[in-house]
């Protein structure tokens, strides 16, 4: 009987290290099969280190990632281009 379970996160430092320790052919039962793309197309934005501590220290201050803080920021400013609310503007994706 196993008593580990695939982590749920995003963290490729946690994922590498698990995996790393573990077999995926222990897990099968928690594997399921899916029809569309998994990955979405991302870009890259390079922040200086002073910027990416600033940017964590604000999202972890409010209790979400980084990458979810970035983009409510970059919804905002198109919002605020597009005159639209950000919820409209996430909508249309």
């Amino acid at each position: 009987m196993k008593d580990k379970k695939i982590p749920q996160t995003d963290s490729i430092e946690e994922l590498a290290q698990f995996w790393g320790l573990h077999d995926l052919t222990d897990f099968e039962d928690e594997l399921e099969e899916v029809d569309e793309p998994v990955f979405q197309h991302t870009g890259t934005i390079p922040l200086t280190p002073e910027d990416a501590s600033v940017v964590n220290t604000l999202a972890k201050a409010r209790g979400v990632s980084s990458r979810v803080l970035i983009q409510e920021w970059i919804a905002e400013s198109i919002a605020a281009v597009s005159f639209t609310t950000p919820k409209e503007v996430i909508k249309t994706k």
